[in-house]
């Protein structure tokens, strides 16, 4: 995955990940753009992302808990903002 540009959500999903993990890689994409004229799509982006994280303490989990883990780390506000969000998580 490559690097998108950063809005407002996208900095934020990058912050607090950043703050409740200790993150060794992570991407955040605005994928939104490719899902114009699809449901959830916002003009201006900020609705669709892809997110890499690498982070030690999620290797023991499983995928369920580390998924938990990620969506409680963004938050609900945060996470009720994001019509879909593609997680790609490992230790």
């Amino acid at each position: 995955m490559e690097e998108s540009r950063q809005g407002g959500v996208a900095a934020e999903i990058r912050s607090r990940l950043e703050q409740n993990f200790a993150v060794t890689q992570l991407e955040v994409v605005d994928d939104s753009e490719r899902h114009r004229g699809h449901a959830g799509f916002r003009e201006g982006g900020e609705s669709h992302f892809n997110v890499m994280i690498r982070a030690p303490e999620l290797g023991a989990m499983s995928r369920v808990a580390r998924h938990r883990a990620v969506h409680a780390a963004l938050g609900s506000d945060l996470v009720g903002r994001i019509h879909a969000l593609a997680l790609d998580i490992d230790g």
